[in-house]
C-alpha cells in the first residue's frame, strides 16, 4: 500500500505543477482552521497551510508556533465562545478522537467538519494530501507526502532482509496496553524487521495481561519517552524474559506515537533500537 501510495503522490505533485496557480485556484478553499487534535495541527503546517490555522486543541506542541494560537478545548470540552470568536471556516477532527455526537453537534451549529484519519502509515499520507486539498495547498501537501512515504519506502527497502525479532509495544504500564497489526506503530514495527507479539488481537489498541506478554515472551519492549525511565521496571521482576535476558529496553521518541510526518524519523529511531537489540540478542548467545 505504502508503495502504490507513494507512486499515487508523485502523479499529484506531477498534476498539480502542469496546472496554474494550484495552490490558490479552489475557491472553497478553507482560510479560517480550527484543529481538534495536536497532530492535525502539526499536519497543517506540514502541508504550508500553517497560515490558515487560527485555533488548536488542548496539547498542541508542535511546531512552537501553535503555542501562540487560541485554544478551544479538546474534542471532549469544547469551548463553544472561544470558537464562535474565532470564526472558523472549517473545523478538522481526528476521527477516532471526537465522539459521534460532538461531531454532530458541531454540524448543527452550522461549523464545516472534516474528519481525518491518522490509523495507519497510509492514512497518514492521504491525511497530509485532504488537508493540501481543503485548504488550497495541494502542492506543497503532495510534495510532503511523497518525501514521508519515500522515507518509510527507503527503510522498508533497507530492512527487508533483516532478521525477524519479537517485539512488545508498551503503550502504558497501568493498564497495560499495546497496539494490533492495524496500528502505525505495529506497522513501524514490522517495517523495521520486527514481530509485533500482539498483531493478531483485535482491538485497536488492547489492554493485555501480564500473563499474556510472558506467555509470548518478547525480545525487545518499546515506549514512548513520555512514558518515562519507569515504564519498564515492573519486567525486572521476570528475569527468564528472553527481553530482560538480553536488556533490550528502548524509550522511542515521544513521536512514535502521533499520527504526523515526524513518524519517518520515529520509525529510523525504531530501526535503529532494533538493531541494538540485535546485537545484544547475539552477544548473549
Amino acid at each position: 500500500m505504502i508503495r502504490a501510495l507513494a507512486l499515487t503522490c508523485l502523479c499529484v505533485v506531477l498534476c498539480a505543477c502542469s496546472r496554474p496557480s494550484t495552490e490558490t485556484a479552489s475557491a472553497e478553499a478553507a482560510r479560517r482552521v480550527v484543529t481538534f487534535a495536536p497532530n492535525l495541527a502539526e499536519i497543517m503546517f506540514a502541508v504550508g497551510a500553517g497560515d490558515r490555522l487560527v485555533g488548536v486543541s488542548a496539547w498542541s506542541d508542535y511546531p512552537r508556533t501553535v503555542l501562540e494560537l487560541p485554544e478551544i478545548g479538546d474534542a471532549f470540552t469544547i469551548d463553544q465562545e472561544q470558537l464562535s470568536l474565532l470564526q472558523p471556516d472549517l473545523l478538522l477532527v481526528w476521527e477516532s478522537g471526537m465522539p459521534a455526537h460532538t461531531v454532530d453537534e458541531l454540524r448543527q451549529r452550522g461549523y464545516r467538519v472534516e474528519a481525518i484519519s491518522t490509523r495507519n502509515l497510509d492514512a497518514v499520507a492521504e491525511a497530509m494530501l485532504r488537508v493540501g486539498e481543503l485548504t488550497g495547498r495541494q502542492r506543497s501537501a503532495a510534495a510532503a507526502a511523497r518525501q514521508f512515504v519515500n522515507e518509510l519506502e527507503a527503510l522498508r527497502t533497507a530492512y527487508v532482509d533483516a532478521e525477524p525479532i519479537d517485539v512488545f509495544f508498551q503503550i502504558s504500564a497501568r493498564p497495560l496496553y499495546t497496539v494490533n497489526r492495524e496500528h502505525f506503530i505495529s506497522e513501524i514495527i514490522g517495517l523495521c524487521g520486527g514481530r509485533n507479539i500482539f498483531a493478531n488481537l483485535d482491538s485497536f489498541a488492547p489492554s493485555v495481561s501480564v500473563e499474556a506478554v510472558i506467555d509470548r515472551d518478547p525480545e525487545v519492549m518499546l515506549a514512548a519517552a513520555n512514558a518515562g525511565d519507569e515504564a519498564f521496571s515492573e519486567w525486572s521482576r521476570w528475569p527468564s524474559l528472553a527481553v530482560d535476558r538480553y536488556r533490550n529496553y528502548f524509550l522511542l521518541p515521544e513521536t512514535i506515537g502521533r499520527g504526523t510526518p515526524r513518524l519517518a524519523m520515529a520509525a529510523r529511531s525504531l530501526c535503529t533500537a532494533l538493531d541494538q537489540a540485535r546485537s545484544n540478542r547475539g552477544a548473549t548467545q
